[in-house]
């Protein structure tokens, strides 16, 4: 096996990854032997802003692009103005055009945070499904039965609850699996919520005597297990300025963290579950910076660490603090002495030997002879604050 397949096989196959089809054995064998992916994505865009979710997507897409696989982006502009009924209970909103080019228009700015634009081919299937006569739509019809687009879950629900099925919703996984014959691909990757729509791409390539290889990705799902996405109302989108990404993912519960470190996060695994094994905060705190970093920028990410720190981790800092004003190289002792925060440079040195003076938010001053050299937050014992400044 090549160097080259077996980083696929390693990092595609073991992350992220919730089925292949036909099989994994099948897809490691196509590229041992030398093949290469055509694979695409599609986006509906059904709203203004890529999210966390297709974040994780496009991070499995980087690993194929950084390989020399071909990658293909598909804005479903003529699918999103029908609307996917996927995990659907209700009838979707149908949009127009123009709200559709509205929504997709800052779509390429994310995606190109992840992948690289210049080798992404960018395409539009109402190319080729708003080019269609009724006579190719009824011959498209006939290569599924009702009963294989009834046997869908969420239409299953609405029939128990009496709730009505609307004949262009039985249309959409056709015009979607017929974007895998237009664009003449080998794979297809997303969301495991999409893999009904996905085969039946699958199908009809077969139909024409061509295998397509359907890469279902894990869903980022919060602990009801409901999807982290536009629809549900939860997302954390790419969109988000850099502090309300970071505190979005803080908000998170613990038990999100396994998950969302393995398909939002490129930190390998072994440095994950040394991670996880350390305190709650802290991984949280490793997992939003790395998501940050990622998604927006590496410097958005610092900034936001910070914020969030001074914001909500150091919510206990009086409105009140005292603030001083003190030359540079000024001892902290002599400092706190002549402010009474310590009785003696006895005590000082206590406080100091047992963890007690603390610069915001979490560095322990060890040194007794300790310096000032810059503007800082300190905590002197249990409830004292000072926020001290150089001149």
């Amino acid at each position: 096996m090549s160097v080259s397949n077996q980083y696929f096989s390693d990092h595609i196959f073991e992350r992220g990854i919730e089925r292949i089809y036909p099989s994994r054995e099948e897809l490691d064998k196509f590229l041992t032997e030398g093949n290469k992916l055509k694979i695409y994505l599609g986006l509906d865009p059904t709203g203004p802003t890529l999210h966390i979710g297709t974040g994780s997507v496009l991070l499995q897409l980087k690993r194929l692009q950084d390989l020399g696989h071909e990658i293909i982006i598909l804005y479903g502009d003529f699918t999103a103005m029908i609307g996917d009924p996927t995990d659907k209970l209700a009838t979707r909103k149908q949009l127009s055009l123009e709200e559709v080019k509205q929504n997709y228009s800052a779509y390429r700015e994310q995606i190109g945070r992840v992948l690289d634009l210049e080798k992404i081919t960018f395409t539009f299937n109402n190319d080729w499904l708003g080019q269609m006569s009724f006579a190719d739509v009824i011959e498209l019809t006939s290569e599924f039965t009702v009963g294989q687009m009834i046997e869908r879950d969420m239409f299953q629900e609405r029939i128990k609850k009496g709730e009505p099925i609307y004949i262009h919703e039985f249309l959409y996984p056709l015009m979607q699996g017929y974007d895998s014959v237009a664009l003449g691909v080998n794979a297809e990757i997303g969301a495991n919520d999409q893999t009904f729509n996905m085969l039946a791409g699958r199908t009809m390539l077969k139909r024409r005597g061509k295998e397509k290889f359907v890469i279902a990705t894990k869903l980022l799902v919060d602990p009801t297990g409901k999807k982290m996405g536009k629809s549900e109302g939860n997302m954390v989108a790419l969109s988000d300025e850099p502090s309300d990404m970071y505190g979005k993912v803080m908000s998170w519960p613990d038990s999100l963290m396994p998950l969302a470190f393995e398909i939002c996060t490129e930190v390998p695994a072994v440095v994950v579950g040394d991670i996880l094994a350390g305190n709650p905060r802290d991984a949280k705190m490793r997992l939003a910076k790395e998501i940050v970093a990622t998604f927006s920028s590496p410097m958005g990410a610092l900034k936001a660490e910070i914020d969030f720190v001074y914001k909500f981790q150091n919510k206990e800092i009086p409105q009140d603090i005292n603030e001083l004003k003190v030359e540079k190289g000024e001892s902290l002792k002599n400092i706190l002495v002549s402010l009474g925060a310590v009785e003696s440079n006895s005590e000082f040195k206590r406080l100091v030997e047992g963890g007690g003076i603390t610069i915001l938010p979490d560095n322990k001053i060890l040194d007794t002879e300790y310096k000032i050299d810059s503007d800082l937050v300190l905590k002197v014992g249990k409830k004292k604050f000072y926020k001290i400044s150089i001149n």
